[in-house]
């Protein structure tokens, strides 16, 4: 399949921005769309984003062009928006991030040498990204971390953060005996009456993991995602066992149905 020629693509998105105009018009346009906001709009963003990633880790290649349309479309409507306030339009959005892909890259578009590693490259990215934030007036160390990831992504970005100005434990070992230490803070929190603390107890607990992962070199989201879609298989066998003996799950107990994930799990292995 060849790319599509230059015109296509300017056609196409600007009949998508003006369909996107049409939705918002306050006199003809569609009611849900007149009445959304940046922030009841956000949420569909972030969903969005994760059924792209869900159609790569399937591999689902014929749903991949509506996914990436069902993302394009949100930055098309914030973009409108914000165009319908004076603040800004899509050719803005456009031109910020061509201007800041040619700043990051000056290998590329500069006069700087290609012939240098993906490692080196990426520490190259962190410096041309600090002179960013100092720009921006943006001093603390973690300055600019988005409130708005998962948790679980943020963690590892503060943690990131630190590790660069030496506020990091040397190896996988110190992190698994604090895993250890949060570990008995949160059985100990268990034992009292207080939620809240627990709740703090059992974050702290999370946060370590997530810089345990990131000293053994592993995604969490990632290991978490493939967690879940190894539950989800095994139980999915549970269930189709139990279907064929005319039953559901709610019609057994935890011994069979533990004693199925087992035989679930070992024939996964074969």
């Amino acid at each position: 399949m060849t790319a599509p020629a230059p015109d296509r693509n300017q056609t196409e998105i600007a009949r998508l921005i003006g369909i996107m105009a049409s939705l918002r018009d306050p006199d003809k346009g569609c009611p849900w769309d007149i009445e959304q906001d940046f922030a009841s709009i956000a949420p569909y963003t972030i969903e969005e984003a994760y059924e792209v990633a869900d159609t790569i880790t399937r591999e689902a290649w014929d749903e991949f062009p509506g996914e990436l349309g069902d993302l394009l479309l949100q930055v098309v409507f914030h973009a409108q928006m914000a165009e319908e306030k004076n603040m800004f339009g899509f050719a803005d959005v456009a031109a910020k991030i061509s201007d800041k892909l040619i700043d990051r890259h000056p290998h590329v578009f500069g006069d700087e040498s290609r012939d240098k590693s993906a490692a080196q490259q990426v520490r190259d990215w962190e410096t041309i990204k600090a002179a960013e934030r100092a720009k921006k007036a943006e001093k603390g160390v973690l300055d600019g971390v988005a409130l708005g990831l998962p948790a679980l992504t943020r963690a590892l970005k503060l943690q990131n953060r630190a590790a660069r100005v030496g506020f990091d434990w040397p190896g996988a070992g110190d992190v698994l005996e604090k895993i250890t230490e949060e570990t008995a803070e949160l059985v100990e929190a268990r034992e009292g009456k207080d939620h809240e603390h627990l709740t703090e107890e059992f974050g702290d607990l999370l946060f370590v993991m997530a810089n345990l992962a990131r000293h053994l070199d592993i995604d969490p989201e990632e290991a978490l995602r493939a967690a879940n879609d190894k539950f989800t298989r095994r139980f999915r066998a549970i269930e189709a066992a139990l279907r064929e003996e005319g039953r559901r799950p709610e019609e057994s107990n935890l011994a069979e149905m533990d004693a199925l994930w087992d035989t679930a799990k070992r024939a996964e292995r074969k």
